[in-house]
């Protein structure tokens, strides 16, 4: 009896310890698979990862675009009140249609889909202005498309323009403000009527700017650009004042007058915002694309008639400048080292492949066309603004991921 009870301790003992080591066993083969086996489910959200599958941070600049007639456009043309006739290429004539349902997508992320009433909650009690050309208001147009068709009620929304340099886009619900402010080369110049502006020599006075930043510089956010109006060998700068006959003129290369502005640029930044309190953007060149050979078309046309993109990875037309970029580049590091933080938004390269996104001959003329021209579309044919809907709307959305889905580069 006493063996039989010895013998039935010594089975439970077994039994216990072959469960232990059992139990050990699984315990440990789930912790190692966790960390080094399978792979882990990362949780979609409506906005930027931070990596790809690659493990690279996410690059939002570099990636390719997909056509995508289900989810876009943003907005209808004939829907948004606020649309330029500049920029409204169906009202004019444009019957290809797919220069609207294009969507970039980055190689190692997502772009967060635009959401006009997130935005509007991030600007509520705040003041978003544009600052720059006609590219630039461009953008803000698109923006302001893009907002107003999440605001259901007309009566709770405006548009205010006098003729001066600052447009104002204005929601009453949310006491948000998205302004423009003409400001072609960012200085003073003697262009800067928002109307009567091109005449035949430019002149900047290179270290005057506190004629426009004075109207913008206490704004929550700033979006700056400036590239199209210093496409010029040289340019006549003045040292002095415009009222004054004792003004120093001396005609300059325009890389090296373009890089002074900057400076100027930079130390008002420096001294009057606060970029804590202050998002600071600077938009990159937007490409042209006035000579069709540059992408294997043909001489002396441009991109009218032009409804494919340009599909070699890389492209880069002669419509930028990279000294231009770099001089850019400079100025945001020499920020930086001074503490002040302003991010460039490249919306170069992802532009260069869209020579179907221009105008060309479909906006309004502001002129009557001559019957040469006529005959010879390509020599009116606008291949610098974009269509709306269109490339715009991208660089609008690249902008929302750094004001309300928190990228950062």
């Amino acid at each position: 009896m006493a063996k039989r009870q010895l013998l039935m301790l010594g089975i439970r003992a077994s039994f216990h310890t072959i469960a232990a080591v059992l139990v050990a066993g699984v315990i440990f083969t789930a912790v190692y698979l966790s960390r080094n086996g399978l792979p882990k489910e990362i949780p979609q959200r409506d906005g930027v990862s931070d990596s790809g599958e690659s493990g690279r941070e996410c690059n939002l600049f570099e990636g390719k675009w997909v056509y995508d007639n289900e989810s876009y456009p943003l907005y209808k043309e004939e829907e948004c009140k606020f649309m330029s006739d500049q920029l409204a290429c169906e009202k004019f004539g444009r019957k290809d249609s797919s220069y609207r349902f294009w969507r970039w997508q980055p190689h190692t992320c997502d772009l967060p889909r635009f959401n006009g009433t997130k935005l509007l909650e991030r600007l509520r009690n705040k003041r978003m202005v544009y600052v720059g050309d006609s590219l630039n208001r461009g953008q803000w147009v698109s923006m302001v498309c893009m907002v107003s068709s999440a605001i259901t009620n007309p009566k709770l929304m405006y548009m205010h323009n006098n003729g001066s340099n600052l447009i104002t886009f204005k929601s009453l619900e949310y006491n948000a403000t998205i302004d423009f402010y003409w400001a072609p080369l960012l200085v003073e110049s003697n262009s800067d009527d928002p109307t009567n502006h091109r005449l035949p020599e430019r002149i900047v006075r290179i270290q005057s700017i506190e004629k426009h930043a004075r109207h913008w510089t206490e704004s929550d956010i700033i979006v700056l650009n400036s590239y199209l109006w210093w496409r010029r060998p040289h340019i006549k700068t003045l040292w002095g004042s415009f009222e004054k006959l004792d003004g120093i003129y001396k005609e300059v290369e325009m890389v090296r007058v373009y890089e002074m502005a900057l400076q100027t640029l930079s130390q008002w930044l420096e001294v009057h915002v606060n970029s804590n309190l202050t998002k600071l953007f600077f938009m990159s060149m937007s490409p042209t694309h006035e000579r069709a050979e540059e992408w294997g078309g043909k001489v002396k046309q441009n991109c009218y008639g032009e409804n494919s993109l340009i599909d070699k990875e890389g492209y880069n037309g002669k419509g930028s400048d990279p000294k231009m970029m770099r001089i850019v580049e400079n100025m945001l590091d020499g920020l930086k080292k001074r503490g002040m933080n302003m991010q460039m938004i490249n919306i170069t390269q992802l532009s260069e492949y869209r020579k179907d996104g221009h105008p060309s001959i479909y906006r309004k003329q502001w002129e009557a066309l001559k019957e040469d021209e006529i005959l010879n579309p390509s020599s009116y044919s606008d291949c610098i603004h974009w269509c709306l809907p269109g490339v715009p709307d991208v660089w609008n959305q690249l902008l929302y991921a750094y004001i309300v889905d928190g990228h950062h580069s």
